[in-house]
This record gives C-alpha cells, sequence and structure tokens, in this order.
C-alpha cells in the first residue's frame, strides 16, 4: 500500500510536466465547425514535428504557384490571399475554396484600409480615430462595421462551403505601420476582440482559427487573451535563413505551449535543419509574394520542398478523413 500511495505521489508530481509537454489544445470557439476542428487537430499533431510550406499569393505580378511548380515539382501546403481589393475579393474566396478541396490549407488576411479613408494597402497605413469606429453616427463607425459585415459576408460564402479557414486580420499588430496598430495595444485588443465577437458569437462564423501575428519583436501586452486566439506568431524579413529562435522564444514567452506558434510572413524561409536543432519548429512558414519569392534562390527553394522536415500540399493527409471524426 505503501509503495502504490508513493507511486501515486510520484505520478501527481509528475502530472503538470506531462501536461505541459502534450498540451490539449482546443479552438477558442466551442461552435466550430467539423472542418475547423479536424484542421486544427491536424495542425496540433504536426506542431513540433514539421512545419508546413506557404506561399502568399497575389493578383498581380507572377503567379507565384506556377512559379514554385515549375522550381520544385511541389506546391506550398498554404496558400495566403488577402481581402485587400474589393474588385478581386470574390476570386479570393474562389481560390481558397479551390486550395481546400484539392487539398491544402487556405489562409486569408486583411488590408484593412483605414475606416472612411479608403481601401488597399497605402490606406491601410492611414491614421484613423479608432474610438470614432465605436461612436454611432461617425463617418468611420458606419465604413467599420460596414467593413465587417461585407467581409463577413464574404468568410460566410466559405462556411457554406465547407471550408475552413486560417483567419489572419489585424497582422503585425504591434508594429506603427497599419492603422490599427498606431494607438497603442488596448485599442488594438478592443478591435481584435470586437471583431472576434462579431464573426463568432453573432455571424456565427464557425469556420475560422483565430491566427494573431505580431511583428518581429512580439510583446505580451498586445496580446488579446487566450480566448480569442487559436494560433499565435510573429514575422521579420531577415536577409539569412536563420531559424529566428529569439522571435520564437519571444512568442513562447507570451503564449507558452497553450498556442502553436508559426511564422507568418519571410523573406527566406528558415533552415529546417537549424529549427530541429534549436528547437525552433515553426507550425508554417510562408514566403512573400512576387519579387521576395523570385529574390530567394532556386537551389534552396528546391531544397525545402523536398526536405524531410517540411510538408508540401501533397504530403497534406486528407484532413477530414483522417482527423474529422
Amino acid at each position: 500500500m505503501l509503495r502504490r500511495a508513493s507511486y501515486f505521489v510520484c505520478y501527481l508530481l509528475a502530472l503538470p510536466l506531462l501536461l505541459a509537454a502534450q498540451p490539449a489544445r482546443s479552438l477558442t470557439n466551442r461552435r466550430a465547425s467539423k472542418e475547423a476542428r479536424a484542421l486544427y487537430a491536424y495542425l496540433n499533431d504536426i506542431y513540433g514535428k514539421k512545419t508546413l510550406a506557404g506561399q502568399m499569393w497575389a493578383s498581380w505580378g507572377i503567379d507565384e504557384l506556377k512559379y514554385i511548380q515549375d522550381s520544385t515539382g511541389k506546391q506550398p501546403a498554404i496558400r495566403g490571399m488577402d481581402f485587400i481589393d474589393d474588385r478581386q475579393n470574390q476570386a479570393e474566396v474562389q481560390h481558397a475554396l479551390d486550395w481546400w478541396k484539392t487539398g491544402g490549407i487556405p489562409t486569408i488576411m486583411w488590408h484593412w484600409g483605414a475606416p472612411g479613408v479608403g481601401e488597399g494597402y497605402e490606406n491601410s497605413k492611414k491614421p484613423v480615430s479608432i474610438d470614432s469606429c465605436f461612436i454611432k453616427g461617425t463617418p468611420q463607425y458606419v465604413a467599420f462595421w460596414a467593413e465587417l459585415k461585407k467581409k463577413g459576408d464574404l468568410l460566410e460564402e466559405l462556411q457554406k462551403a465547407k471550408v475552413p479557414v486560417l483567419w489572419r486580420p489585424f497582422h503585425e499588430l504591434n508594429g506603427n505601420w497599419f492603422w490599427w496598430g498606431k494607438q497603442g495595444p488596448e485599442q488594438f485588443k478592443r478591435l481584435w476582440i470586437t471583431m472576434y465577437d462579431y464573426y463568432v458569437h453573432k455571424r456565427k462564423l464557425n469556420n475560422l482559427i483565430w491566427v494573431l501575428c505580431y511583428t518581429g519583436r512580439p510583446d505580451a501586452a498586445w496580446y488579446p487573451g487566450d480566448a480569442y486566439v487559436d494560433i499565435a506568431g510573429a514575422d521579420t524579413y531577415s536577409k539569412d535563413n536563420a531559424p529566428q529562435a529569439n522571435m520564437y522564444h519571444a512568442m513562447q514567452s507570451i503564449v507558452g505551449t497553450r498556442k502553436p506558434i508559426t511564422y507568418h510572413e519571410c523573406g527566406i524561409p528558415p533552415q529546417p535543419d537549424s529549427c530541429r536543432r534549436d528547437g525552433t519548429v515553426w507550425l508554417w512558414w510562408m514566403e512573400w509574394h512576387t519579387s521576395h519569392l523570385q529574390k530567394l534562390d532556386p537551389t534552396y527553394l528546391r531544397y525545402l520542398y523536398h526536405n524531410e522536415a517540411v510538408v508540401t500540399k501533397d504530403e497534406v493527409p486528407d484532413i477530414m478523413k483522417v482527423y474529422g471524426r
């Protein structure tokens, strides 16, 4: 009896370490769709073991996906889209749908033009009073909620088509270049939580996996809270293929093992062997579009896409069949 009691005490003492080593992660949205839950289960299954190859696609310039196919004979596991241009957004929805239906994983970001100013990249950097976005009757309020509804309608189309989305709004949140990051952490968190509550609770958009994106210097003061984030990460445009261990550990200091950590945007993806050696296995990296991809050494690009630690589209399992039960 004494020996059994000793074993039990040892188990209780070791239990926190076991739980920390194998965290049980679930989506923040308790009503998440079957597809979103299956995708999140897959992502958690490979996290810390392998890294998904990602590529941002743009509607101008080169065809990034053809370029990668021609260069490597493969395709990225994750395709990035952007709600940046109203004229293109319906096409972006179709790209996301097609990518999921053909075995890939879609992620969508939003270069949201400052409310009341206009759409597009340059307008996303214009200043605007965030307080005005919450004052009924102001032009900013009208534009803010109209844009939230418009993008919600697009995301709802994907929900009806049973497509889960890695949803990455308000990217590079703690930089001071986009309007949502110009007025400090409290105003940013107000925006993030407002969007989350509107899309999850009012619009019932259950196909979204909420992805938080810092700059290369993550700061806990800007974190909205575990209840509003499913995946967190950061980005930087380094001039080498270093694993970016400092950036990874800075993210760990904020989310620990509670959330998977990802490398949102890069000019040069990190070297997989170095990442494994340093314990910096990102959930995914996403190469930026057009000239960033073209400047990447083609030999290194082929190396990445054929590295056993990097998952390409052909290596993504049938997520619904394997994880959708």
